[in-house]
């Protein structure tokens, strides 16, 4: 039995897909404007420890994570009137088209995720290829009532219609209303209905519409790709805490008006990445990115590593001291294993409690203190390596292709010298 905290419910329940051995996973991804920090690396490892859980248990497990390549305003921004939205910004800094901008980034994002050993969604759509899509949920909205002009350039959903509005995030629209921090734009009804087309023919990235040229909203993209792939009603739908409101919130509104089924059964949300206990973002410039721990010698999967050492549930705070633990922990449980032959029997009471743990809510910190109790266990060692390795399926830490390099016979004869010079107290000559 897989039992997973589910947002919408506000509770650990049972997960059942809707069809017997397949499993909708869809997760929010990245938008591809710069490279993504490890904070965002973070939400992605929890998303692939899922998948992997779920296929550890026999799921046939098809997932799907969008590519944002087109620009977009947050409410907050359209309401300030900013004008660029990130996709422009990072187009006119580095004196290269929307395009170019995405598809460098894209690539950087896959590479990332690739060295951290996340495995790749089975469809990863783009945004700017699913423009139809998008237009043609806008126009069931519109048809049914739940649209409407704000001014002569935002098209916007109005969320008064939708009754359910608030259900995911448990706000309230009296109390949206009351605490908005929006200031208000020409035309809305409520502060927080929201963008599903903006008109603008001088935006960087533009399409023609039934609203006029221009460019789809914030929130529309995902139900158009999630609902493309998977169908209207996604088994499960993951993403950051940041996304539950108002991200989630509208795409359940906008998805369900539009289809008239229930969107995502299952919600599954991450919390934050921390820096020295600050929440780590680009906007505030203490974030990491991949490269940064590569260029001080550390391994990718040190950092994945250290994303097993706590619950998804609770927030990652990023050190150096944290990081430097985690390869010296990945380095010792990469020795041990690799030194052992692989046997045809595993270790059943241990592999149980693994289960076990990954299945309660992925309760991965658990799942790592089985891994290292079966590692001193009394076992034999061809055992525990057959064992491990099973683990090392939903882990992801690579144990299997890890290979122990025996020094040559000079570094060998280098070493006993040394170790005889320390012996001996002669400092200097065994530091040479």
């Amino acid at each position: 039995m897989i039992r997973l905290y589910n947002t919408l419910t506000r509770k650990i329940e049972e997960f059942k897909p809707l069809k017997k051995d397949y499993v909708r996973q869809y997760d929010c991804g990245p938008t591809v404007y710069w490279y993504a920090h490890i904070g965002n690396m973070w939400r992605y490892i929890i998303s692939d420890f899922l998948r992997r859980t779920l296929e550890y248990n026999g799921y046939k497990v098809k997932q799907v994570m969008n590519i944002t390549d087109v620009g977009h305003l947050t409410e907050d921004e359209l309401a300030a009137d900013t004008g660029e939205d990130k996709m422009e910004v990072s187009a006119k800094r580095e004196k290269k088209t929307p395009k170019q901008i995405a598809d460098f980034y894209t690539k950087a994002f896959f590479k990332d995720t690739q060295r951290l050993n996340i495995l790749r969604p089975q469809v990863t759509p783009k945004a700017t290829e699913h423009i139809d899509s998008m237009i043609q949920i806008i126009r069931t909205l519109e048809e049914k009532g739940y649209a409407y002009w704000a001014g002569d350039k935002y098209f916007v959903y109005d969320i008064s219609k939708f009754k359910n509005y608030g259900r995911l995030s448990g706000k309230k629209l009296d109390e949206l209303k009351l605490g908005a921090r929006l200031e208000p734009v020409s035309g809305k009804k409520n502060p927080f209905d929201f963008a599903l087309w903006i008109k603008d023919p001088k935006h960087l990235m533009h399409w023609n519409s039934p609203w006029g040229v221009g460019y789809p909203g914030w929130h529309i993209e995902c139900s158009a790709m999630s609902m493309k792939y998977l169908g209207p009603t996604l088994d499960i739908h993951t993403g950051g805490e940041d996304n539950i409101f108002p991200h989630h919130e509208n795409e359940i509104a906008q998805s369900e008006a539009a289809t008239g089924k229930k969107f995502g059964r299952f919600w599954l949300h991450i919390r934050h990445n921390l820096v020295n206990g600050t929440k780590m973002s680009k906007s505030k410039g203490n974030f990491y990115v991949l490269e940064d721990l590569i260029d001080k010698d550390y391994d990718p999967l040190a950092f994945r590593y250290l994303c097993l050492t706590v619950h998804y549930r609770k927030n990652l705070n990023f050190t150096w001291q944290s990081l430097e633990r985690a390869q010296r922990a990945l380095n010792k449980l990469r020795q041990q294993v690799s030194q052992w032959e692989k046997g045809k029997k595993g270790c059943p009471e241990f592999e149980k409690e693994f289960l076990r743990a990954v299945n309660n809510d992925l309760n991965m910190p658990r799942a790592l203190a089985i891994t290292w109790d079966l590692l001193r266990s009394n076992y034999p060692d061809s055992s525990k390596k057959a064992a491990i390795l099973k683990f090392d399926q939903i882990l992801g830490l690579g144990l299997a292709e890890y290979k122990l390099i025996k020094p040559s016979k000079r570094v060998q004869q280098l070493v006993e010298k040394r170790e005889k010079l320390r012996k001996q107290g002669q400092w200097q000559e065994a530091d040479k």
